[in-house]
């Protein structure tokens, strides 16, 4: 892959939907450029006593509708192209939802698995302290992602908080409970995921409970979309995988049970009465749905010929490749976007901050159903965007998210 192919395919799939909704052409201009980047390079004491520089950034996609929101992730593998990407897809995906939000998004180039606890803290707390000419509740609100988690979160907004010399909750969603954090956010991504799998079951006249389904990635996404769609729905979950490989039974899997395997033995693989396969074999199982809630570009254009799933649904950000899109459109192969299906975590950290601006928690009840009843409005939305512009579902997603962003333009206007 080129350096700025990620970002390159993120503006395709904007440009299409951008031509079918027939922008104005300075709106679009204003709508494809990232409005701030800040990159950052900072010491950290390793439990040595050396010293190590690391290289962070936080890109802010457009604000035009709110404050920025978007995750922070460690990743030997961070880029300022990605995290710009990323930054790019939260706008749209925060509109698509009907968020109060513009897109963010954060990332250190670390492997955090090389460092210790207290190391990652030290990381974590410079490296907020140098981001944090941006970030703010009302400017620029983090949360957690790739390699990072609750107690990090907490770190950042303590980090913030010391600074400011009171507890600010607002600053991070994701925290952990009981310091400003939401219940529901654990799960949230996947439930989202469920969510739209019922909705497209639905459309399609599918019986999910009569389903097979296969989940590429076994993190918190592909976890709680798996055990969800399972316990919620009556599929079958016949396949999962993490990085090390996957696993395979006809008859289905007890989710449950294979996290608690691979808590055991850091792994899916080897999980009892199973067939070994590798990321790429589940990847081309015949089986109903398809869940891909690991990286990146997993659907390019090498296997999409090689999918039989019906239904695709993307927990990851831009797991099928722009070109694949073409190629399973032509198949009649339905992909739920990402934009769309994985928007579950941004709403129910979106009810958070609601949550710590109030000073009012919510049970857990009351976030399911909020959630569920966001996601499905949504869904009914992207559904009649698709109809009225026939158009592919992704195209349709954006096209609901830019119809509110250039709303948003029009009526700020231009300043000065």
């Amino acid at each position: 892959m080129g350096e700025t192919s990620l970002y390159e395919m993120a503006l395709a799939n904007f440009r299409k939907a951008a031509k079918a909704y027939n922008l104005d052409p300075n709106i679009q201009k204003f709508l494809e450029a990232t409005q701030r980047v800040l990159v950052v390079e900072f010491p950290v004491v390793m439990d040595d006593g050396t010293v190590r520089v690391f290289q962070g950034f936080r890109a802010q996609h457009n604000t035009v509708r709110g404050p920025a929101k978007g995750g922070i992730r460690y990743h030997q593998d961070v880029s300022l192209d990605e995290v710009k990407t990323l930054a790019f897809w939260m706008t749209w995906k925060n509109a698509v939802m009907d968020l109060p939000y513009g897109g963010g998004k954060g990332g250190v180039r670390v492997n955090p698995k090389e460092l210790s606890i207290k190391e990652v803290e030290r990381l974590s707390r410079r490296f907020f302290t140098e981001i944090s000419i941006l970030v703010g509740p009302d400017r620029d609100i983090p949360a957690p992602d790739v390699n990072t988690n609750p107690d990090i979160m907490g770190w950042y907004m303590d980090t913030y908080s010391m600074n400011a010399g009171h507890a600010v909750l607002g600053v991070v969603t994701g925290k952990p409970v009981g310091l400003g954090g939401s219940l529901g956010r654990t799960e949230a991504t996947g439930r989202g995921v469920k969510v739209t799998a019922e909705e497209i079951a639905k459309h399609l006249g599918m019986d999910l409970s009569r389903s097979t389904v296969a989940v590429q990635g076994f993190g918190n996404v592909g976890y709680y979309s798996a055990v969800l769609i399972q316990k919620e729905t009556g599929a079958k979950v016949v396949a999962v995988s993490d990085s090390k490989g996957g696993v395979f039974n006809p008859d289905g899997l007890d989710v449950e049970k294979v996290k608690k395997f691979k808590e055991e033995n850091g792994t899916v693989v080897g999980y009892p009465g199973t067939e070994k396969i590798t990321n790429e074999e589940l990847l081309e199982l015949d089986v109903d749905v398809l869940v891909l809630a690991a990286l990146e570009n997993a659907i390019t254009e090498k296997n999409a010929n090689n999918i039989k799933a019906k239904v695709l649904l993307e927990g990851a950000n831009g797991p099928v490749s722009v070109d694949a899109c073409s190629i399973l459109a032509n198949k009649g192969t339905v992909v739920v976007p990402d934009i769309l299906a994985n928007a579950g975590g941004v709403t129910v950290s979106y009810f958070e901050w609601v949550q710590d601006l109030q000073s009012y928690f919510w049970d857990l009840e009351q976030i399911r159903e909020a959630l569920e009843k966001k996601m499905r409005k949504a869904f009914s939305e992207v559904m009649d965007a698709k109809n009225k512009y026939n158009v592919d579902m992704r195209t349709a997603a954006y096209i609901v998210a830019i119809d509110r962003v250039s709303f948003a333009v029009k009526k700020r206007g231009i300043f000065p």
